[in-house]
């Protein structure tokens, strides 16, 4: 009893400070943007569908972390990992801790998410709930389209869990749900009139709490680090999907990384624009 009134206590706490330190110029619309959850839609069109799908496969952080996964199966190295993770537990100290760990941060990403929605300006009080209603539903769907494609991947895929009994490794539901709630929140701050720094600051902040998460499932002895990887990929993917399809921020600051062919081979380059 003890230890979970101590659990319920950290975790409400963890929270509480997660809503504290979102950026204090939440309430500001960037001068000249769209405030959040105006142009949501629920009929976008063939189109924008398929454009929003192409966007969400070809961001960096839904194709990189799916490379990842994928050449971690080179030399054994996941498993390899796993099992260095699962004897050493450097970071948490114990599978018991890491687990904890990672429901703690879960619950973490969705309090954010939901504070950055909350938060995020409007056009005017008149529309607040209908408008909060609309990019809330949006987050949800893509939030739900994980959850479920996270499952049916599980039941396809039967991989065995690096420690204790279970078929259900891959992928992993938390780094997956970490995935498409931190891209969500971050996709609510580009409506946040931040400065540069404030906003590189922020999104740091939300790429390091989904490694976490994920790094946290692999001391658990309850994934793979490609479990987690290809679970971070998979949130991603849906949250961009859906914020391009039915929200589609119209804000030019955003993280570009591209490969293509030049005249001496290929180039490798990234840019962050404002």
């Amino acid at each position: 009893m003890v230890s979970a009134r101590l659990s319920l206590r950290v975790r409400s706490s963890l929270v509480v400070l997660c809503l504290l330190i979102l950026p204090p110029t939440a309430c500001a619309a960037p001068p000249g943007g769209t405030a959040w959850g105006d142009g949501a839609t629920v009929a976008p069109g063939w189109r924008r569908l398929g454009e929003a799908a192409l966007k969400a496969a070809t961001d960096p952080f839904t194709w990189a972390p799916a490379l990842g996964a994928a050449a971690l199966q080179i030399g054994n190295l996941d498993n390899r990992i796993s099992r260095w993770a699962n004897r050493h537990n450097p970071v948490f100290g114990s599978r018991a801790a890491a687990a904890d760990a990672s429901d703690m941060l879960d619950e973490a990403n969705v309090a954010i998410y939901l504070g950055t929605g909350l938060a995020a300006p409007v056009s005017g009080s008149d529309n607040w709930v209908w408008t909060k209603t609309k990019g809330f539903a949006v987050g949800a769907a893509a939030i739900f389209a994980t959850a479920g494609t996270t499952a049916g991947l599980k039941d396809l895929s039967q991989r065995q869990r690096p420690v204790g009994r279970g078929n259900q490794s891959f992928p992993s539901g938390h780094a997956s749900l970490a995935g498409v709630t931190d891209r969500l929140s971050y996709e609510n701050q580009r409506y946040y009139n931040l400065t540069p720094a404030a906003r590189v600051m922020t999104d740091t902040g939300l790429a390091s709490l989904s490694l976490m998460t994920g790094w946290a499932r692999v001391e658990a002895g309850k994934h793979h680090p490609a479990d987690v990887l290809a679970g971070a990929a998979l949130g991603n993917f849906f949250a961009v999907f859906a914020n391009e399809a039915f929200l589609r921020p119209k804000f030019g600051n955003n993280v570009a990384i591209n490969i293509g062919p030049n005249r001496d081979g290929w180039e490798f380059y990234i840019s962050y624009a404002y």
